[in-house]
């Protein structure tokens, strides 16, 4: 068990090491978790930045790591209201007038705590949001904290995010993981042996500003097969937004992505709280060696949509409380 600090290509990182893992974490930018392998079994399950790619990496941190989304994917025309208050978001894909993804991916983190234990090791990094520190602030009116603590042992990774509202009024709450899994993730593996199972239920009719339109539909015979015998998950362009439901593993509800390598006899799993009741299923155009099982907890748009709250996971949490959720990484 070990936590070390590093300089990591320019960036102050925080390595870790319990288990037979290894992690590495940059607070500096949205402590963002860009490294997760396995030496023993030969794993290496989260798309690191290459040496060619850190400018790349800086302006889109998305594609990399374990990067937060706050809020998850597009506000159309970077606006909503909520409660009589008008939030104003960069438009940041022009073409569509759209807000993507949150600015919070991008900000740096202060470790706030580090704890090594008999069999595991936990870095909490911390993000305060306020009128002086006010990146986020500028665009998103409330004074808030969010937490996120990486534990790591024989059992993987056990990630938990936490935010606390710190305002004087409801803070609505949007929050996903942009989360690119190596294909093949098994040194030597084969990416047309790797298939995809994901806790998905049915998937949004969205116009032509990728923004769902209200209108969900049952999966169709392709997309049915991510919950039940696979589906390829690299070589043809995926951009699936879909409902959560819960997939069966070893006889009990699961909830999250399921990557097999059957050569291998490899699975990795992306379990995620039952609190993110929507995914987003994208693959770069599917030419790529990654792709990205996108866990939310509320659909695209949310705050737009003329939806009930039950259906579009559209949340705020009242001044003073928090909301926190946990997902997990593992491998079989």
């Amino acid at each position: 068990m070990n936590i070390s600090k590093i300089e990591w290509n320019g960036y102050r990182a925080v390595a870790m090491e319990a288990g037979g893992w290894e992690a590495l974490l940059i607070p500096e930018l949205g402590a963002n978790l860009v490294k997760l392998v396995h030496r023993e079994k030969k794993l290496n399950i989260l798309r690191t930045p290459k040496d060619d790619e850190l400018e790349f990496f800086a302006a889109r941190p998305q594609l990399f790591g374990l990067p937060l989304l706050f809020p998850p994917n597009r506000i159309e025309d970077g606006t909503y209201t909520h409660n009589g208050k008008t939030y104003h978001y960069p438009i940041t894909i022009p073409d569509q007038n759209n807000h993507h993804h949150g600015t919070l991916k991008s900000q740096a983190f202060t470790v706030t705590r580090t704890e090594i234990g008999s069999d595991y090791v936990e870095v909490e990094a911390s993000f305060f949001s306020n009128l002086v520190n006010d990146a986020v602030y500028s665009y998103f009116p409330h004074a808030f904290e969010c937490r996120m603590s990486f534990k790591l042992s024989a059992c993987g990774l056990e990630h938990r995010v936490t935010f606390v509202n710190q305002s004087d009024s409801d803070m609505p709450l949007g929050v996903g993981y942009h989360t690119p899994i190596m294909i093949p993730f098994v040194e030597g593996g084969n990416a047309d042996q790797y298939k995809l199972r994901m806790s998905v239920g049915e998937k949004w009719e969205v116009n032509d500003r990728t923004l769902p339109t209200g209108k969900r539909f049952p999966l169709d015979q392709t997309e049915q097969q991510l919950r039940t015998c696979g589906l390829k998950p690299t070589g043809c362009a995926i951009e699936w937004p879909m409902t959560g439901q819960p997939i069966e593993v070893d006889g009990k509800p699961y909830n999250g992505a399921i990557i097999e390598d059957s050569a291998n006899g490899v699975t990795v799993y992306y379990q995620v709280d039952d609190q993110f009741k929507h995914w987003t299923f994208w693959n770069n155009g599917g030419t790529v060696d990654w792709a990205c099982p996108e866990p939310q907890t509320w659909a695209i748009n949310a705050p737009n949509l003329d939806l009930p709250n039950e259906v579009t996971g559209f949340q705020t949490v009242a001044p003073g409380q928090s909301w926190s959720a946990v997902s997990k990484i593992y491998a079989r």
